[in-house]
């Protein structure tokens, strides 16, 4: 098969067949009591999984087939793409995240399990340190890179609120592959591979015949300089994608750019106040909403002040103390702690509530002004938040903000007057003019104008100049990132260059949920009566029905027909049970099979069989001859 290609249907294999009273399919018309989402309820009513427990699923037999068709796909992109597969161990013991630090990182997301000699373990949700590990005991020379190395392998992860079936579980089965490189660029190098891997993933989630976008994305846990999620596209999806139609830009919510906006006319803090400083006790009002409500103005007169504790290490904490950055966004948007982080230059964290409170800010009534003398604090505005003038309205900006203290807030906030500001330098910071004392680092920038809010609908396209952007849902089932050195740095993996001298290995790392897939796949193909899956990933792709099951002319002919389709490479489900017609109907439609051929009396009279496919609503299926049905089946297969 080319790699890529759409022809699901071939005669170089023989096809499955099995008899539905010889497997496991327990259909039902119950969804489960915490189904939340498609795919979890039909999934279920189609036999496809069982709970064990909160976030652990049984795969039976159905399930598994469409997991193996998905993985068969995966393995053969992969292994085009001169990537080589391998297994590692579900057990990863804690002596491995001595140097990366990971099991900070996950928190209680990670599986951990003490043996029998009181050593820590944990349960793998990814494999970067045991990989590394293994590199460094067998790599040493750059002639032995590029390296691409694959598994597909069970992972786990401690959801505090496993939801949603498969798509939100503790246990699942994923493809996770890590590149090894000597550079960046060139032939062998990180970039090249990159390519490689997005056009493997390309490949694979078309041969496996989902509408996916390939998006620009944050690292998130991982790590690394740049990535790529890949996204099925559907109504229901947990995650928005933004895009810019015309260019082809698509991006998450987390890394979605904007594109440039004139600034305001007066520039940013310029302003009046507009009255005198009001404090409103505000309690018992949890979100910004139930406060605007409160005091009667619009969620975008408001400003909302997020605190952030820059991740220091041991000599930085040492050398300057503790760091804070602080982030001001309009009440309406969000602040993206991926920018945030970028324009710091620091690795930060959402502060806890005791230090943050013990620093002085009053975490969910801080305002700007919480920022005035500190040390070691840099605030950050957002663009939209650091208007002192209203341009469409003509008259100074009206602010809200928090009181600085539990349960109060503030009208009447004033950039200028209230923080003492003078106006931004030519690089957009105000310098300590303002404040009594620098920002990070002790320097002397100690609040920044940036973009550091999600995007939103209807925001300038960050490509092309005049278009908005629009939004869409969709279910990430891939993701691919360039690690870099962040993982060989850490725990010491170095190769000898051609010049014989040490080098940092330079990383990659790309994987795909590959039951999230089966899982993302019904939330974008399925009607009221199951899922319609796509042909190359069905369980079976014919479901033979008999309807006389007891009667040997019948039997002969499914016999028949079940060893020409097999023939010709079609996988057949041989629906013998001794049951009712409607119920043989409603049970191959919860099963998904994309064509159902049914043997019945009358059409068997009119020397043919009922050719239906799943995907049609429009009743019964046609009259085909019994002569011409393998060659139909084929031929609409591979359509």
């Amino acid at each position: 098969m080319a790699t890529g290609s759409q022809i699901v249907i071939s005669n170089v294999r023989r096809g499955a067949v099995a008899r539905w009273s010889s497997s496991l399919i327990p259909t039902t018309r119950e969804a489960p009591k915490d189904a939340e989402v498609p795919s979890h309820v039909l999934l279920h009513r189609g036999g496809f999984i069982r709970p064990v427990g909160a976030g652990i699923y049984d795969y039976l037999p159905l399930a598994l087939r469409v997991i193996n068709k998905v993985a068969d796909i995966v393995r053969e992109e992969m292994n085009a793409a001169g990537a080589s597969e391998l297994l590692m161990p579900a057990l990863e013991p804690f002596e491995l995240f001595k140097d990366t630090k990971r099991d900070e990182a996950y928190g209680d997301n990670l599986f951990r399990v003490k043996d029998r000699k009181g050593r820590m373990n944990a349960l793998a949700p990814t494999h970067e340190e045991v990989i590394t590990d293994l590199m460094i005991g067998c790599v040493n020379s750059y002639k032995q890179l590029p390296l691409n190395l694959y598994q597909v392998q069970t992972k786990f992860r401690d959801e505090a609120r496993p939801r949603a079936g498969l798509l939100r579980c503790r246990e699942f089965i994923m493809k996770d592959a890590y590149s090894f490189h000597a550079t960046l660029e060139g032939p062998g190098g990180l970039n090249d591979t990159y390519d490689a891997m997005y056009r493997a993933y390309t490949n694979i989630f078309t041969r496996c015949q989902l509408d996916f976008s390939a998006v620009e994305a944050e690292s998130g846990p991982i790590g690394g300089s740049a990535s790529h999620e890949f996204m099925v596209n559907c109504a229901s999806g947990e995650d928005t994608i933004l895009k810019c139609l015309k260019s082809g830009y698509a991006a998450n919510v987390e890394k979605c750019d904007v594109g440039p906006r004139p600034g305001p006319s007066k520039g940013y803090f310029a302003g009046e106040a507009t009255g005198t400083l009001e404090e409103h006790h505000t309690p018992n009002l949890p979100g910004i909403d139930d406060v605007a409500k409160f005091m009667k103005v619009k969620p975008e007169n408001m400003l909302k002040t997020i605190v952030f504790k820059v991740q220091s290490s041991a000599e930085d904490l040492a050398k300057y103390g503790e760091e804070w950055v602080v982030a001001v966004v309009r009440g309406d948007h969000d602040v993206n702690e991926g920018k945030v982080r970028d324009v710091s230059g620091c690795k930060i964290a959402l502060a806890d509530v005791k230090e943050a409170e013990a620093k002085g800010f009053a975490i969910g009534f801080v305002s700007p002004r919480a920022c005035v003398g500190q040390k070691g604090v840099l605030m950050i505005v957002d663009r939209d938040a650091a208007v002192g003038f209203d341009d469409a309205k003509a008259k100074s900006m009206f602010w809200v903000t928090g009181g600085d203290k539990k349960d109060y807030h503030v009208k009447h906030f004033n950039w200028q007057r209230d923080l003492g500001k003078d106006p931004l330098d030519a690089q957009g910071f105000a310098t300590d003019k303002g404040f009594p004392v620098g920002g990070l680092r002790g320097g002397d920038k100690d609040m920044v104008v940036a973009d550091i809010r999600n995007a939103m609908v209807g925001d300038p396209s960050p490509k092309l100049a005049g278009e908005k952007l629009t939004a869409s849902r969709g279910i990430e089932v891939g993701h691919i990132f360039k690690l870099g050195t962040k993982y060989s740095e850490a725990m010491g993996l170095q190769i000898l260059d051609e010049k014989q001298q040490k080098q940092t290995v330079i990383m990659g790392c790309y994987g795909i949920g590959v039951s999230r897939t089966m899982a993302a796949c019904v939330e974008m193909s399925h009607d009221e009566n199951g899922p319609v899956w796509p042909n190359a990933i069905a369980p079976y792709h014919v479901i033979l029905c008999m309807l006389q099951p007891a009667d040997a002319a019948q039997q002969q002919l499914c016999k028949q027909l079940a060893s020409e389709l097999s023939a010709a490479g079609v996988d057949v489900l041989i629906d013998d049970r001794d049951d009712r017609p409607g119920p043989k109907f409603k049970d191959a439609d919860l099963t998904g099979i994309p064509i159902r051929v049914t043997l019945a009396d009358k059409a068997l009279a009119a020397g043919g069989v009922e050719f239906k496919l799943r995907r049609d609503k429009t009743g019964k299926g046609d009259i085909v001859a019994v002569a011409d049905v393998v060659a139909k089946c084929v031929a609409t297969l591979n359509s």
